[in-house]
C-alpha cells in the first residue's frame, strides 16, 4: 500500500475513533432524535425519489439510534443519494449530509451530539450538487434488429442520459423479440463509455434475436387428485401457436381460477422440442381437498349469529365442489324475536357445457323470527352461471321454495257484539298463517370492474352493479304471479386521483338500491317478498326492517310492526380512510324509504317513494385490516323516528366492508 493511501485511511479512521470515544459520555441521548431536512434539487421526480430512498428519513421514527449510529446512517445516505441522482443522468453530482452543521468526518460531532439535550433533535441537513446532466451521444447496436421490433427501441441520440431510459430501451426490445415469437433472443445489459471532456455518453447495445418460434409441448407436473382433462379443456395455451410470454401468464393466472389449485408455476424450455417448438411446463401445487370456515357477525338490530361451513374442493377430481353451511341467527337482537337458523348445501359443477360456465344445484332451510313476520322456509334451486367477460356475468335459473309465514294481517270474524238476529261479519287484525309454494325463474346480469377475487377484499376502483328479474309465482293463500325487478349500484372513487392522500388510502364509496314488485298487491306479495328498509343492507341506524309501511297499532298489537311494502329506493355516500397498515375508519350517510300499496285486493302502487319521505341515517365506524378483508365496526343513529319503538342507535359489526 502507498503511503498516500495509508495516510487517506488513517484521516478517514480518525474521526470514528474520536466520535467512538465520545459516545461513551454519560448524559448523551440515546437514542439520539433527529430531524432531516432535504434540500430540493428543482427537479419535483427526482426530489420525490431522493425523499422515498432516504433512510434517514424513512428509518427516523421506526428504527432510533444512537449517535454514533446516527452518524454511520448518514455516512451510507451519502452514496445510497448518489445513486439516485445518477440514475436521472447526473454523473458529477454530489451528496452532501451535515449535522448539527458539522461535516460527517468533523473530529467534533461526536462531541456535539453528546452535548445535546436529551429531549433536542440533532439537525441534519442533505444537500446537492446536480453537475451537468449527461446525454446520450450516439448508440451502437452489435447486432440485428428485426424490423417489426424496431419501434420497440424507443432511446434517441441527444436524448438525457437517464439509466431507467437507457435499460429500459433494452428491456422494451427484449419484451417486443419475446412477444413476436423469437423465444431465445438476448439484449445484453448496454455498455457506456464517458466521455472524458464533455457529459456524453457512448451506449453499445449487444442483440440477438435469434428465430421465431412457435410454442411445442405442453406439460404438467404436480396433479394430484385433478384430472389432467380439466387442465387440458380450461387451457388457453396450444401446441403450436406463436410463442409469446404474455400468452403464457394469462393462460397461467386463468388455471388459479380453478378452485382445487393453490399455486400455478410455469417452466419454459431452454430448447426446442420435437415439434420445433418451445416445450412448455406447467407446475401446479393443489389445495387441501376439504376445508372448514367459521364466520360470525353481530348488529344490534339483528343479533349476532354464528356458523360453520365445510367445502369439498375437489369432489370427483373435476374441480367440483361441494359447499355444506349451518348458521345459527337472531342470537338477541332488538328486530328479532327469537333464535334461529339458515342451512344450505350447494353443488357446483365448473365449466359446465362451455368454458367459464358453471351450474350450481342449491337447497335450504331458513327458520326466522323478526318484528316484521315469523318465517319457516325449504328452497331449492339449480343457476346456470356464464362469465361473458372480465367484467360481465349473467345467471338464469329454477328456484322454489315451500315456505310458512306468520305476519299480522286482517281476518273476517263474527261481530262478538252481536247478539240476535243477522249480523255482518268485521275485520280485524290478527297473526296470520300463510302457507306458499313459489316458483321463480331468476334472471341476473352483474358488472364487476373492482377487479378483486374476493367480494370480501377492500374495493378502491371501479364498479359493482347488477340487474335482476325475477318472474314468480305464489301458489297459496292467496295465489299471485309477479315480477320483483332490482337495480343495485356500488361505485368506488380513489381520491388519490384529486390529490388527495396515497393510492387507496382515501376512498369515496357510493351505492344505490331501486326495487319494484309488479303484478301482485300488498298482501298477495308474500311477506319475505316485499321490500323493506333499515339496517346494514340499506340503512343503518334504524332498526332492520323497521322503515317503510306499518300495520296499524290495535288492542292486539299495541306496537307498530313493519308491513313491507313493493318499491323501495335507497343510497349510501361513505368516505373510507385508511391509517397506518392496519388500521382505517369511515363515516356515512344512508338514505332511503319503502312504499307499499293500499287496502286488500287493490293493485299495490308500485312507484319509487318521493325523497321527502326519505329516513337518514348518519355514522361512523372502525376499520382493522386482515388478509381475508377488513373487520368492521360501525355506529349509526337515525336522523327521524319511524314510528317503532326503537333504539337511538345501532352496532354492526363484519367482516368486510358494509358494500
Amino acid at each position: 500500500m502507498g503511503l498516500s493511501r495509508i495516510l487517506g485511511a488513517a484521516r478517514s479512521i480518525i474521526p470514528w475513533i474520536m466520535v467512538a470515544a465520545g459516545a461513551g459520555v454519560a448524559h448523551a441521548a440515546d437514542p439520539q432524535p433527529y430531524r432531516v431536512n432535504i434540500a430540493t434539487t428543482g427537479d419535483h421526480a427526482i426530489d420525490e425519489t431522493l425523499r422515498a430512498t432516504s433512510e434517514l428519513e424513512s428509518l427516523r421514527s421506526t428504527a432510533p439510534v444512537s449517535p454514533f449510529g446516527l452518524i454511520a446512517r448518514a455516512r451510507g445516505e451519502v452514496d445510497r443519494l448518489k445513486t439516485v441522482l445518477e440514475s436521472y443522468g447526473y454523473y458529477q453530482s454530489s451528496v452532501t449530509v451535515k449535522i448539527e452543521g458539522l461535516a460527517l468526518n468533523s473530529g467534533q460531532l461526536g462531541d456535539v451530539l453528546n452535548a445535546l439535550p436529551k429531549s433536542k433533535d440533532a439537525k441534519v441537513a442533505i444537500t446537492f450538487d446536480l453537475g451537468p446532466l449527461y446525454h446520450v451521444r450516439s448508440i451502437d447496436i452489435d447486432g440485428t434488429i428485426p424490423a417489426s421490433a424496431a419501434g420497440a427501441f424507443t432511446l434517441k441520440e441527444g436524448a438525457p442520459a437517464v439509466a431507467a431510459d437507457v435499460l429500459g430501451a433494452g428491456s422494451s426490445l427484449l419484451t417486443t423479440l419475446q412477444e413476436q415469437g423469437y423465444a431465445f433472443a438476448k439484449v445484453d445489459p448496454p455498455v457506456a463509455y464517458e466521455d472524458q471532456a464533455e457529459p456524453l455518453l457512448d451506449v453499445t447495445f449487444h442483440v440477438a434475436a435469434g428465430e421465431q418460434l412457435n410454442i411445442g409441448e405442453i406439460h404438467f407436473e404436480g396433479l394430484q387428485r385433478v384430472h389432467e382433462r380439466v387442465i387440458r379443456r380450461r387451457l388457453t395455451l396450444h401446441t403450436g401457436q406463436r410463442y409469446s410470454p404474455a400468452a403464457i401468464e394469462a393462460a397461467r393466472r386463468d388455471l388459479l381460477g380453478i378452485a382445487p389449485l393453490a399455486v400455478v408455476t410455469v417452466k419454459v424450455g431452454t430448447a426446442v422440442d420435437s415439434t420445433g417448438g418451445v416445450p412448455i411446463t406447467f407446475v401446479f401445487k393443489e389445495r387441501a381437498r376439504h376445508a372448514v370456515t367459521l364466520s360470525s357477525a353481530y348488529s344490534s338490530d339483528l343479533g349476532g349469529s354464528g356458523g360453520v361451513t365445510w367445502t369439498d374442493r375437489n369432489v370427483f377430481g373435476n374441480a367440483e365442489q361441494l359447499a355444506i353451511a349451518a348458521s345459527a341467527i337472531n342470537i338477541g337482537g332488538s328486530a328479532a324475536t327469537g333464535l334461529g337458523y339458515d342451512t344450505s348445501a350447494r353443488f357446483t359443477i365448473p365449466d359446465f357445457g362451455h368454458r367459464d360456465q358453471s351450474l350450481q344445484f342449491a337447497v335450504g332451510a331458513i327458520k326466522q323470527s323478526l318484528t316484521a313476520y315469523d318465517q319457516k322456509s325449504v328452497t331449492t334451486g339449480v343457476t346456470l352461471t356464464r362469465k361473458l367477460s372480465s367484467v360481465w356475468t349473467a345467471s338464469v335459473g329454477v328456484t322454489t321454495a315451500d315456505e310458512q309465514i306468520q305476519q299480522q294481517g286482517t281476518v273476517t270474524v263474527a261481530d262478538p257484539a252481536c247478539v240476535a238476529g243477522p249480523c255482518a261479519d268485521v275485520t280485524e287484525q290478527a297473526l296470520v298463517t300463510y302457507n306458499y309454494t313459489l316458483v321463480a325463474l331468476p334472471l341476473t346480469v352483474t358488472y364487476d370492474s373492482t377487479h378483486l377475487a374476493s367480494p370480501l377484499d377492500d374495493p378502491t376502483h371501479g364498479m359493482r352493479d347488477s340487474l335482476s328479474v325475477t318472474p314468480t309465482r305464489s301458489l297459496g293463500h292467496p295465489d299471485a304471479s309477479f315480477v320483483i325487478t332490482q337495480i343495485k349500484l356500488a361505485t368506488y372513487f380513489d381520491l388519490h386521483k384529486l390529490g388527495i392522500g396515497d393510492p387507496g388510502r382515501s376512498v369515496l364509496a357510493a351505492r344505490a338500491l331501486a326495487g319494484v314488485a309488479e303484478g301482485a298487491d300488498e298482501f298477495s306479495l308474500p311477506p319475505d317478498q316485499r321490500f323493506y328498509a333499515g339496517g346494514s343492507g340499506t340503512i343503518r341506524g334504524y332498526q332492520y326492517q323497521a322503515v317503510g309501511p306499518q300495520f296499524p297499532v290495535t288492542k292486539q298489537f299495541p306496537i307498530q310492526t313493519p308491513k313491507g311494502g313493493t318499491a323501495i329506493a335507497a343510497g349510501t355516500l361513505e368516505w373510507r380512510q385508511r391509517f397506518g397498515a392496519s388500521w382505517g375508519a369511515a363515516l356515512f350517510v344512508d338514505a332511503g324509504q319503502v312504499s307499499g300499496g293500499q287496502a286488500s285486493g287493490v293493485p299495490a302502487s308500485t312507484s319509487l317513494p318521493p325523497l321527502s319521505e326519505f329516513r337518514i341515517g348518519v355514522g361512523a365506524g372502525v376499520r382493522y385490516y386482515t388478509p381475508i378483508g377488513p373487520l368492521r365496526v360501525d355506529i349509526a343513529v337515525p336522523t327521524k323516528s319511524t314510528g317503532i319503538d326503537e333504539p337511538s342507535f345501532e352496532v354492526y359489526i363484519g367482516l368486510g366492508q358494509a358494500f
